[in-house]
């Protein structure tokens, strides 16, 4: 297909459909000083040697550095390191001035906090129309396999989790005792019933309002506040800039939201309409959910959840 025969934004969105991890990919510039971007475009190549891939935009102003270093490393992102993410997909210039490292082979800076870490030298670079490819051999690795990666979908940051589903088949196939560990378990609960609830909730919100989750977490942020920052917004929907302003350029031209300053993101009155609509049939979806528990239970629910979220 030409590059014609399809809209970019879209192609972009379709992508988004794969999951991927979240990197961290750093080296060394001609001047020895540390240069760091995030990735999600890292992918194992071969085991036998050990090579890994990468791609960076040829616009990046790190291309130089990544396209001459002779090491760099692959910092894979634990969950608790959005804000990492954010920092190395931000604009900022010293982006290691928030970041804990130290020097691994070839004087390349390693996160100290990572889910795993790979050190490689540079096998190979190769055109890849937009973006160069980085093929790197891995000389030496570590990971913590107790550690939560970091998951990149749909243009918002998630965790991974074990499917609904695997858990009802080991229901179906195995009589769990009376007083079952898991059934009882506070994270299980948790996450089983956030989702179950979001998977009704969403498909509901695209069918009657033609909105994906991302455009709907930025329109239930402006019921309230109909003008909000984009850097205040990247940790309130859980995406990094690049993608939160690619999401924004989706809604704008749905006639949703409209940029105040370069910065600022604005409702319509046509999105403010649709975020007052869409928080309607949210709290419709929450109210059935709820529907067996009293006014009472309800308050109380949400009450000691609120205090387990600021104890944690």
């Amino acid at each position: 297909m030409s590059a014609s025969g399809f809209d970019a934004k879209d192609f972009r969105r379709a992508l988004g459909q794969f999951p991927t991890g979240v990197t961290v990919i750093t080296t060394l510039d001609e001047s020895g000083n540390p240069v760091g971007v995030t990735a999600s475009s890292f992918n194992s190549v071969s085991i036998e040697p050990a090579l890994v891939l990468w791609s960076i935009d040829k616009g990046a102003n790190s291309l130089s550095a990544f396209e001459n270093a002779k090491h760099f490393a692959v910092n894979v992102l634990s969950r608790e390191q959005v804000s990492t993410s954010n920092n190395f997909a931000s604009r900022g210039e010293d982006k290691f001035a928030n970041a804990d490292y130290h020097t691994g082979i070839g004087g390349v800076p390693l996160l100290d906090d990572y889910a795993a870490q790979f050190e490689c030298s540079t096998w190979a670079v190769y055109e890849g129309g937009d973006h160069l490819i980085l093929v790197g051999e891995v000389k030496d690795y570590r990971h913590h396999s107790e550690t939560e990666p970091l998951v990149f979908a749909r243009g918002s940051y998630a965790v991974s989790a074990q499917h609904p589903e695997m858990m009802q088949n080991q229901a179906e196939t195995v009589t769990a005792p009376e007083n079952d560990f898991v059934g009882d378990y506070l994270l299980y609960l948790v996450r089983e019933t956030y989702q179950r609830f979001s998977a009704q909730l969403y498909p509901k919100l695209n069918q009657e309002c033609q909105v994906t989750p991302e455009e709907w977490r930025i329109l239930a942020r402006m019921v309230n506040q109909p003008e909000v920052a984009i850097d205040q917004l990247t940790d309130l929907v859980m995406q990094p800039e690049v993608t939160l302003r690619q999401t924004a350029d989706w809604m704008t031209e749905k006639g949703l939201i409209q940029y105040k300053d370069k910065d600022t993101l604005k409702a319509t009155e046509t999105g403010a309409d649709m975020a007052r609509r869409l928080q309607k049939l949210a709290l419709d979806e929450e109210a059935e959910l709820l529907s067996n528990l009293s006014a009472e239970q309800t308050a109380t629910l949400k009450s000691n959840l609120k205090k387990l979220i600021d104890k944690l």
